[in-house]
């Protein structure tokens, strides 16, 4: 029988996502594309499962899919599963408890690289990270930081979105 715990340790109906992930000043970044994308995640409350609903703002397009990151020895790899949804899932697991993260998603790019830049609303307005997933991890671990970096925080977990909407902007030490 096939577990959870297979799945983290050697996927097969998951994928494996690379990441890593910069903490930016939003003073010394360079400006960010206009068309952007907002997303509205649910942390569904005593699971690893996140809620999505990514809004494109340029045609309107809206994408709804759950979401399951599992725990993983090297955080810039990690085993992924996704399953795309309806209006009418997509609304029968939002009814499950859970809270929420806002945030608008921009294109920064730099040196040919392209990030995701990251803007936070509500709670953490002000917080700004850029990620970037890559296909293979030499490649992943060769990138430069992105224009605007203050620090890295690929391996804080208190910057991962489950650590973010639990506990808020992290104190710097």
């Amino acid at each position: 029988m096939r577990t959870g715990a297979d799945e983290a340790a050697a996927p097969k109906y998951a994928h494996v996502e690379r990441e890593r992930r910069w903490l930016i000043d939003p003073a010394s970044r360079p400006a960010p594309g206009a068309a952007h994308l907002l997303i509205e995640d649910r942390y569904i409350a005593g699971t690893r499962m996140r809620l999505r609903r990514m809004t494109d703002s340029a045609s309107g397009a809206v994408a709804l899919k759950l979401t399951k990151k599992y725990d993983a020895a090297d955080p810039l790899a990690r085993a992924i599963v996704t399953a795309y949804l309806d209006d009418a899932e997509f609304a029968l697991i939002a009814g499950l408890p859970g809270a929420m993260i806002v945030k608008r998603r921009f294109d920064l790019c730099s040196h040919g690289v392209t990030y995701s830049l990251d803007r936070f609303e509500g709670a953490l307005a002000g917080l700004e990270l850029a990620e970037i997933e890559w296909a293979d991890d030499a490649g992943l671990r060769g990138l430069p930081a992105p224009p605007g970096a203050i620090r890295e925080v690929s391996n804080d977990p208190r910057y991962q979105g489950g650590g973010l909407v639990a506990a808020g902007i992290p104190k710097e030490e």
